[in-house]
């Protein structure tokens, strides 16, 4: 019976720390969209290189999710989260430090390098440690990435205004620093982990583990692995668009620079309601609308922003609402289409990489749209485009297929 409450205590403890790495993997990122203003400002940056400086951790996503397979092979899944937190929290300070503009762009490229780490193996892990609740979690995991995203967009201005030094706002620098508290408790709660003793460790389990990865790059030649890439770049191009330049957008139309950081708040808390409604969709025969609606959802958001943006706040809502389910169907569908742990952070790291790199196109060119044509009709037309490819690619990741077959 004590054998069993340790292993209760133990796995409580690991879900815990999945969501207190979750809680940092966003936050520093959607607090950049609300601050490009600043940022433009004092750097001296113009649309573009906003666009292309928002991309940046997407093309670290793209170019070291692949990685991360291997490197968590040699040192041990819990190890490299471990690391990867340490890397985040300094990529988070460096990029606010004072002096040469090449401190804000390596320090966003290392910050896209760890957090690309942690992104492809949370899903792994809960596929090794939680098979039979990997739906839930992944709800939960989708709604803390969320809710956590949302207060990183909504407290960015504020922290900017806080007197730091004799009276002075803090700045935009101030304000992305302070989101290195957040890998403090991840860190510590993280700790633990260190010693746990993985089963997949031993030489037996190595070899059942072995027998259960898919043969090397087998995952680029699977039908399925690719519509399954194709859905997580898709909606990550659109939620990256909107978190990026939606507080612009919404300026343009009269919205202070505080408010249009709430409603980007507001975007990704209704998120993370979806998040947590999606789950039950994942079970069954359902994955086909569970992957198809949140494309339709988004669509007609950004609809509604080309032909009513009188009731702006609304639409915001309804595309938030669809972005926010669109993620945890995409992370779901790592371990809903493969057998294995191993199958999962492979089929991750694909998705991630190539997902990615596609979604890093999204900001930078709808800024450019929008720097060519001065008005939103174009950017928006695209992201109508993307969350119309989102939706066929849904349809068939939706089926219930596996990424890799047997033998």
């Amino acid at each position: 019976m004590k054998s069993g409450v340790r292993r209760a205590s133990s796995a409580a403890l690991l879900a815990a720390g999945i969501m207190l790495v979750a809680a940092n993997l966003r936050a520093v990122l959607t607090a950049v969209g609300p601050l490009l203003d600043q940022i433009g400002a004092d750097t001296g940056l113009g649309e573009a290189a906003l666009g292309f400086l928002a991309a940046v951790p997407l093309l670290a996503f793209a170019a070291v999710s692949p990685l991360a397979h291997g490197i968590s092979g040699r040192f041990g899944v819990e190890r490299t989260v471990f690391l990867s937190l340490l890397v985040l929290a300094g990529g988070t300070l460096l990029r606010s430090a004072p002096g040469s503009l090449a401190n804000l762009w390596t320090g966003t490229v290392i910050i896209g390098a760890a957090i690309a780490i942690c992104n492809v193996l949370l899903p792994a892990l809960l596929k090794r440690d939680f098979p039979t609740r990997m739906a839930s979690l992944t709800g939960l995991y989708s709604a803390v990435l969320g809710g956590i995203a949302s207060l990183g967009a909504g407290l960015a201005v504020p922290l900017s205004r806080l007197p730091v030094a004799d009276g002075e706002p803090g700045g935009w620098r101030f304000a992305l620093a302070a989101y290195v508290l957040l890998v403090i408790p991840a860190v510590l709660c993280w700790l633990p982990q260190l010693r746990r003793a993985r089963p997949d460790r031993s030489r037996a389990a190595g070899a059942t583990a072995a027998a259960a990865s898919p043969a090397r790059g087998a995952v680029w030649k699977s039908a399925v692995a690719w519509q399954v890439t194709c859905y997580m770049g898709l909606q990550s191009m659109s939620f990256y668009v909107l978190i990026t330049w939606l507080p612009t957008l919404e300026r343009s139309y009269g919205r202070g620079y505080a408010e249009s950081g709430w409603d980007l708040m507001l975007f990704q808390l209704i998120g993370v309601v979806s998040s947590l409604l999606t789950p039950p969709l994942l079970r069954g025969r359902q994955q086909r609308l569970a992957a198809a609606l949140p494309p339709l959802l988004v669509a007609a958001g950004v609809l509604g922003l080309m032909l009513a943006p009188v009731w702006m706040l609304f639409w915001v809502l309804l595309a938030g609402f669809g972005s926010g389910s669109a993620l945890v169907t995409a992370l779901a569908l790592f371990g809903l289409r493969t057998a294995s742990h191993r199958e999962a952070s492979a089929l991750s790291g694909m998705a991630q990489s190539v997902g990615y790199l596609l979604a890093a196109a999204g900001p930078p060119l709808f800024g450019a749209l929008y720097a060519g044509t001065g008005t939103w009709v174009l950017p928006l037309a695209l992201l109508l485009a993307v969350a119309a490819a989102q939706l066929a690619t849904g349809l068939a990741a939706g089926r219930h297929r596996f990424a890799f077959t047997p033998g």
